[in-house]
C-alpha cells in the first residue's frame, strides 16, 4: 500500500539507524577508553565488582609500603647486632689476651684501653641504630623498644599483623651481659670479662637468628602480596578491558552498517515520491 502519511520502510530504517548509532557509540567508547565496562552505566554489577578489586589493589600497595618499612627497621636492627657481633669477638680477644700472666703493667694497660673503646663502641651502634624513628636495639634508660610490624591484609587486620620484637642490646643487659664499666685491668678481671664476653656473644647468636628468621618473614609476605597483586590487576583486566582487536573490527563493521543505514533510510523517504506519479 503506498501512504503519504505512514512510511513503513522509513521508520523501519530509522529504528534500525538508530541501534546502529547505540552499537557504534558503545564501541568508540571501548576504543577510546580501552575498557568494555568505563562506568557503571555499562553494567552495574560488573563496574561494582572491578571497583572492589582497584580498591583491594590500592590497599595492598599500602600493605606493600608496611612491609617495606617494617623490613627496613629490622635490617638495621640486625645491621647493629652484626656490628656489635664484631666489636664482642675483638673484645673477647683482648680479654683472652690480658689474661695471660706476667703481662707487664704497659701492656696490661694498652689491652684494657683497647678493651674499652670497643666496649663503648657497643653503646654508640645501640643508640644510632634507628630508621624513621624506630629503634629496635636501644631499650635503656627511659627508652621504648620499637618492634617491626607489618599489615598482614589488605583490611588492616590486628590480628594479621607480622610482628617481629625488638631485642635491647645495651651493655649489661640480658643478652650483651657485659657490663657497662666492665674491664681488663687485672688477669682477674679479664676473667671475669671472658665469661660475660661468651654469654653475649652465645645470647646474641640467638636473637640475630631470631631476627633473620623474621626478615624472610617479611619477604615472604612481600613477595606473597605482590603475586596477589598481580593476579587482582590480571583479574580487574578480564572483566573490565576491552579487547581492543575486536572492537576495532567490530567498529569498522558498525561504520558500514551505518552508511547502509543511512542509504536505506534514503531510499525509504523517496518512496513517497510514487505517490505522485499515480496522478500524472
Amino acid at each position: 500500500m503506498i501512504s503519504v502519511n505512514t512510511n513503513i520502510g522509513s521508520m523501519k530504517a530509522i529504528q534500525n539507524l538508530a541501534e546502529t548509532n547505540r552499537n557504534l557509540n558503545v564501541t568508540q567508547k571501548a576504543v577510546s577508553t580501552g575498557k568494555k565496562v568505563a562506568d557503571v552505566k555499562d553494567n552495574g554489577a560488573i563496574w561494582t565488582i572491578g571497583n572492589k578489586m582497584s580498591s583491594d589493589v590500592t590497599a595492598y600497595a599500602r600493605v606493600t609500603e608496611s612491609g617495606e618499612r617494617a623490613g627496613a627497621i629490622l635490617d638495621t636492627a640486625i645491621a647493629a647486632a652484626e656490628s656489635i657481633m664484631d666489636l664482642l669477638n675483638q673484645m673477647k680477644g683482648k680479654a683472652l689476651a690480658a689474661k695471660q700472666p706476667g703481662l707487664s703493667a704497659g701492656s696490661q694497660s694498652a689491652l684494657d684501653s683497647d678493651f674499652k673503646q670497643l666496649r663503648d663502641q657497643i653503646t654508640t651502634a645501640v643508640v644510632n641504630a634507628s630508621f624513621d624513628g624506630a629503634n629496635m636495639v636501644n631499650g635503656g634508660g627511659t627508652n621504648t623498644l620499637a618492634d617491626a610490624i607489618a599489615l598482614g591484609n589488605a583490611n588492616g587486620d590486628p590480628a594479621t599483623n607480622i610482628t617481629v620484637s625488638g631485642a635491647n642490646l645495651n651493655l649489661g643487659g640480658t643478652i650483651i651481659t657485659v657490663a657497662a664499666n666492665q674491664a681488663v685491668d687485672t688477669t682477674t678481671n679479664a676473667d671475669t670479662a671472658l665469661t660475660a664476653l661468651n654469654a653475649s656473644i652465645t645470647n646474641l647468636g640467638t636473637q640475630m637468628a631470631t631476627w633473620g628468621a623474621g626478615a624472610k618473614r617479611f619477604d615472604a609476605h612481600l613477595q606473597f602480596v605482590s603475586k596477589l597483586t598481580d593476579a587482582l590487576n590480571t583479574g580487574i583486566g578480564s572483566i573490565l578491558d576491552a579487547d581492543l582487536s575486536k572492537e576495532s573490527a567490530r567498529l569498522t563493521s558498525l561504520q558500514t552498517k551505518q552508511q547502509l543505514g543511512v542509504q536505506a533510510l534514503s531510499i525509504a523517504n523517496s518512496s513517497t515520491q510514487t505517490a505522485l506519479s499515480l496522478f500524472r
